[in-house]
């Protein structure tokens, strides 16, 4: 079916580009929501020396190695046994990422780490290092200088400071690309669009926008995350394709009620469409105060003994009013929070409710705690 819609699709290219709508301010581009399977970044990462510290090095045997081994490729053999001992030069990770359609030549950032005992990484040179993929073959080349937001410095009796992290830093444009990742764009007859956030609802308004510019059967939803889309096996129609297919405007489907709880922060987040059932709640708060002081208890001028402390505890406890509030059958957002705001509940107070409420099955909404 897909392949029949595809000369069709490709003859009509052309013609999109010029008839695509406009899209609301409510709206969302299908870019913002989707993304292309198989397209998508790659993890990089690698092992190199930093030279170059002030005295900011490390000592270790994997560096002592390391420096060894790049000396031998320079023809420079150190006398067996001997352990040059270096304190400006440091063992670190390099990892980055590896953009899709990234060609040869292209420049990217990478990240360097410390990874020994190295107090800072500030003022050095990454030497040229070779950056792996999960399959082992080398992907870019990263060589140059860091740029370190973080430093430190430290007194003769020890007492030291150190602002933000002085042992990580990054190389803007740091790696050369060697190899261009693969990926599946131009394969195949059709393109798949993986929406960044699963839901049926969404899927079928993306088939149903895209049918209604391309024509019926060009699109269809395989699941809740995933929609096929004939497209031309020309590259350069296909690119034109996506082109008028990214910038389709929609408007999404409601996110499922959540309440979502930083037991952390005390953060809470309540979604539009979580709604209440009839139930009633009383919430109050018992606060207990425990003070500590230290008495003198002195003998006269007359009597032997001697002058000691004595502790003192006084322990009071406040049971505040409990207020007790009605939720209505099927209260919105807004009640909620105008219920919540009138007792004046803390977000502690409020998590408590919550909790209760979906215990006690009142609360329509998927409770989450981070």
């Amino acid at each position: 079916m897909f392949k029949r819609m595809t000369y069709r699709v490709a003859h009509a290219v052309l013609a999109l580009v010029l008839s695509a709508p406009a899209g609301s301010a409510q709206a969302e581009r299908l870019k913002d929501i989707a993304g292309i399977a198989g397209v998508r970044s790659n993890p990089l990462v690698g092992y190199g020396l930093v030279v170059g510290l002030d005295g900011t090095g490390e000592q270790t045997p994997y560096t002592s190695q390391s420096f060894k081994s790049m000396l031998s490729r320079f023809g420079i053999v150190l006398p067996e046994g001997q352990t040059p001992k270096m304190k400006n030069v440091a063992a670190v990770a390099i990892h980055a990422e590896l953009p899709p359609y990234a060609k040869p030549g292209q420049l990217i950032d990478v990240t360097v780490s410390s990874l020994g005992e190295a107090k800072s990484l500030r003022g050095g040179a990454l030497l040229m290092a070779p950056m792996r993929g999960i399959n082992g073959e080398i992907y870019a080349i990263a060589q140059g200088n860091l740029v370190v937001g973080g430093f430190g410095a430290q007194g003769n009796d020890g007492s030291k400071i150190t602002v933000n992290v002085p042992t990580s830093g990054r190389i803007p444009n740091g790696a050369s690309v060697e190899r261009m990742s693969p990926n599946g764009f131009a394969d195949g007859d059709v393109v798949q669009l993986n929406l960044h956030t699963p839901d049926f609802t969404t899927a079928k308004r993306v088939a149903d926008q895209i049918n209604l510019l391309l024509g019926p059967l060009v699109a269809q939803a395989v699941d809740a995350g995933s929609i096929e889309v004939g497209a031309p096996r020309d590259p350069a129609q296909r690119v034109t394709f996506m082109s008028v297919l990214e910038n389709l405007t929609l408007e999404t489907a409601d996110p499922a009620a959540k309440i979502v709880i930083n037991s952390r922060t005390g953060t809470i987040v309540i979604g539009n469409h979580v709604r209440v059932k009839k139930a009633a709640v009383a919430h109050g708060n018992l606060v207990v105060t425990i003070t500590e002081e230290q008495n003198v208890s002195q003998p006269n001028a007359f009597a032997r003994g001697q002058t000691v402390t004595t502790p003192q505890s006084d322990v009071q406890v406040n049971q505040e009013d409990s207020r007790m509030f009605m939720f209505p059958e099927g209260v919105t957002l807004e009640q909620i929070v105008r219920a919540v705001n009138a007792v004046g509940a803390a977000p502690g107070d409020l998590m408590a409710i919550l909790e209760a409420l979906k215990q006690a099955g009142a609360l329509q909404a998927e409770l989450i705690v981070i």
